[in-house]
């Protein structure tokens, strides 16, 4: 319990440091953020106003406080594009993020770890020299290069899956929560389900199968490891079968550092899965937070670098607490 409030007490204060560094990078950043507006004005009257509602025209450091006064109150900003409240932006793109994402670990958590526990059992044969070659592809093949083959072969050639979008045209679905899948499964609308699904399959199978051979390789090497140790000669020494000695002994020390990677894996694809996203036409996060950057749109950029940020803080803290469940030796720490 106390490791659990000492963690707590420093996520404000990580918070406080993401923040305000985004907040004095973007304005150091040469370029004026109302440079797109100021050719929709019609005189310099105009652009002072406009100015001076973001506040803009003020002295940095009241910036500053009026950003972190905001901020401890929780609101996010108005973007500058748009003019809508970032908190209805992020509701609107950050489950459609979340579903790809978790998506996309399910399928690297399966396939890699399966791939690597396969490969350290068979040391040396002609599977662990497959899973091998699969490993480095998956670290040397980049997303788009996958998402762009899947589509080829799935959606062009065998006319499987949509090539884009979260779900159909004119598929018809109740919002609830924005989850498309929850928000079927919640409504029993079949239809909409099975178009999410479909349109959900290929971006998460490029971001998985990627992720799934540093997975692999990993989970490998954890393996080959643990399998030296001494117990597991002890264990052998007592006559256990082979199956209980992988599974039951082995792969539980192993999973300790594939937790730590999807854990942090988790926070890159929330804030990091921008070229999936543009290759799919997906409507995530990702996206928003790149089209935040190119427009210079303060609010966007800030209020999405702050959430993935308390994004890797939390998930680094579910990650100590599965250790703990893990291995019973950390629980007494």
């Amino acid at each position: 319990m106390t490791y659990i409030l000492r963690r707590l007490f420093w996520l404000p204060i990580v918070l406080w440091a993401v923040a305000s560094l985004t907040f004095l990078v973007l304005r150091l950043v040469p370029g004026d953020p109302l440079a797109q507006v100021a050719v929709l004005v019609l005189d310099q009257a105009q652009l002072d106003r406009v100015r001076a509602q973001w506040a803009l025209d003020q002295p940095l450091w009241n910036q500053y406080l009026l950003f972190l006064s905001n901020l401890v109150r929780g609101d996010l900003g108005l973007s500058m594009a748009s003019g809508q409240p970032l908190t209805r932006l992020l509701f609107e793109k950050l489950p459609p993020t979340i579903e790809l994402a978790l998506v996309a670990m399910v399928i690297s958590t399966v396939v890699g770890v399966g791939a690597g526990v396969i490969s350290a059992v068979a040391r040396r044969r002609a599977v662990d020299y497959s899973v091998r070659t699969f490993a480095i592809l998956g670290l040397s093949i980049p997303w788009f290069w996958v998402a762009i083959l899947l589509i080829y072969v799935f959606s062009v050639q065998l006319r499987w899956t949509p090539v884009g979008g979260r779900i159909g045209v004119g598929v018809r679905y109740e919002t609830i929560t924005n989850f498309l899948i929850l928000d079927s499964l919640i409504t029993g609308n079949w239809t909409a389900l099975v178009s999410a699904l479909r349109h959900l399959t290929l971006p998460a199978l490029a971001i998985g199968l990627t992720s799934a051979g540093f997975v692999a390789r990993l989970t490998r090497s954890a393996m080959l490891e643990v399998l030296r140790s001494d117990y597991i000669r002890s264990a052998r020494a007592k006559g256990l079968r082979e199956r209980t000695i992988h599974y039951d002994h082995a792969l539980r020390n192993a999973i300790l550092p594939v937790l730590t990677l999807q854990g942090l894996q988790f926070g890159t694809l929330l804030g990091g899965a921008v070229i999936t996203e543009l290759v799919f036409a997906w409507p995530g996060m990702g996206r928003m937070l790149l089209d935040g950057i190119l427009r210079r749109d303060y609010a966007v950029v800030q209020g999405t670098v702050i959430f993935v940020a308390f994004i890797y803080v939390f998930m680094n803290l579910i990650v100590d607490l599965l250790y703990r469940v893990v291995d019973p030796r950390l629980r007494g720490r």
